[in-house]
């Protein structure tokens, strides 16, 4: 399937640079926030104190190519093991850290924009979870490396998000403050109740609206994106955050962490009334999946019908009008539209992660029985309005 236009994909990733928790990190800091370690001749990162092993190579050089992985999400109908995906490496190429390069392949993929978020960034947080205050710092120096190496929205194409925490709110007001000021078009937090100084709660609980308040004034688009969001498996599988392969596996309901994390954030904002008293907000689910809305929306209806009162509007419709949604490119793109609409559905290859695309625009052979109208609202339209912010 071919395009006459340009796409706008609204899941692409930086590997980040050595230095990008560092380089804006009192050094006196490094051991309540993030440090490297040479361990058995490898280097990893000691986040909190603690060595972090959610990345075998978090140097990123060498690197699996892009969607090394993907006859493996299509079904791994040869049958590999999953290391037989990864063999072929190769040195990390300029355009996975300068957005000089990455422009000269966008145009080259066929792309007119991106939104561009972390890959380590996403993981982080719960590590240091438990010290807010390190979560700030950590996510403060992050921050300030990604403005100065890739910008904010760098020759009105690559949009990269700064990461924001509700772990202390006076500090996500203040970085959200500064994000605008420096000209951000998207915001990037994971799907997660936050842990604050006095304990967990939802990001939805009103200690936390002096934030979305604000959010909502400057019309920015929220993104919550797949990451390490905390959650236990109840002793049936191994609960460590690792991206790692043995020769043999057997299935696990850990493999379904992410959408459980995704459907949690998302449910609540709705039962939560978060877009009744911020009816500006708009949130973006990427790369969480979405084979759960079908039974979201059930569970939506069902609870109104339970709990008379509660709900002013459908809270189905709710949802369709401030929440967009970014399905796995192997979930079914037909049944997604269906259930929200045309307007409401995003397209994002997740390059040049391996479980993605090998190239973006691959991901039109998933849409072809739509008509031209829908694949274009869905690749470029949809997210470009996402992507204007809109003050009140």
């Amino acid at each position: 399937m071919d395009i006459d236009y340009p796409a706008f994909d609204a899941d692409n990733h930086y590997y980040e640079a050595l230095d990008a928790f560092t380089r804006h990190l009192d050094p006196k800091l490094g051991p309540r926030c993030v440090q490297w370690a040479t361990i058995d001749g490898r280097q990893y990162h000691v986040v909190g104190g603690k060595v972090s092993r959610a990345v075998i190579n978090p140097t990123f050089d060498p690197i699996a190519k892009a969607g090394a992985m993907h006859e493996y999400f299509r079904g791994n109908p040869d049958g590999k093991s999953p290391l037989e995906f990864l063999k072929e490496r190769e040195p990390i190429p300029a355009h996975y850290r300068e957005p000089g390069a990455r422009l000269e392949i966008m145009d080259r993929q066929g792309l007119e924009k991106i939104w561009l978020f972390p890959t380590l960034g996403m993981l982080y947080e719960e590590v240091l979870k438990d010290d807010p205050q390190g979560v700030a710092l950590t996510f403060s120096a992050f921050n300030r490396w990604l403005e100065e190496d890739w910008g904010f929205a760098h020759q009105d194409r690559i949009f990269a998000a700064p990461y924001i925490s509700l772990c202390d709110v006076d500090w996500a007001v203040s970085e959200l403050e500064w994000a605008l000021d420096k000209g951000a078009h998207v915001l990037v937090m994971r799907p997660a109740a936050p842990t604050t100084t006095t304990g967990q709660r939802s990001p939805f609980h009103p200690s936390f609206d002096p934030f979305w308040a604000r959010v909502n004034e400057a019309g920015i688009p929220v993104v919550v994106h797949a990451g390490d969001s905390g959650y236990h498996s109840q002793g049936y599988a191994d609960d460590k955050f690792a991206a790692s392969f043995g020769g043999g596996w057997t299935p696990s309901i850990r493999s379904f962490a992410i959408e459980r994390a995704a459907f949690d954030f998302l449910i609540t904002s709705v039962f939560e009334s978060a877009f009744t008293r911020f009816p500006n907000l708009r949130i973006a689910s990427i790369e969480n999946g979405s084979d759960f809305l079908g039974d979201l929306f059930k569970k939506l209806r069902s609870t109104a019908k339970k709990m008379p009162g509660w709900a002013k509007d459908d809270p189905v419709d709710v949802y369709r009008r401030h929440i967009w949604m970014n399905p796995f490119w192997e979930d079914d793109p037909y049944e997604i539209v269906d259930l929200m609409g045309p307007d409401r559905v995003i397209f994002g290859s997740d390059w040049p992660h391996i479980e993605g695309m090998p190239q973006p625009l691959d991901y039109l052979n998933e849409l072809k029985e739509f008509d031209d109208e829908t694949v274009r609202k869905i690749v470029h339209d949809n997210v470009s309005e996402l992507n204007q912010l809109r003050p009140l």
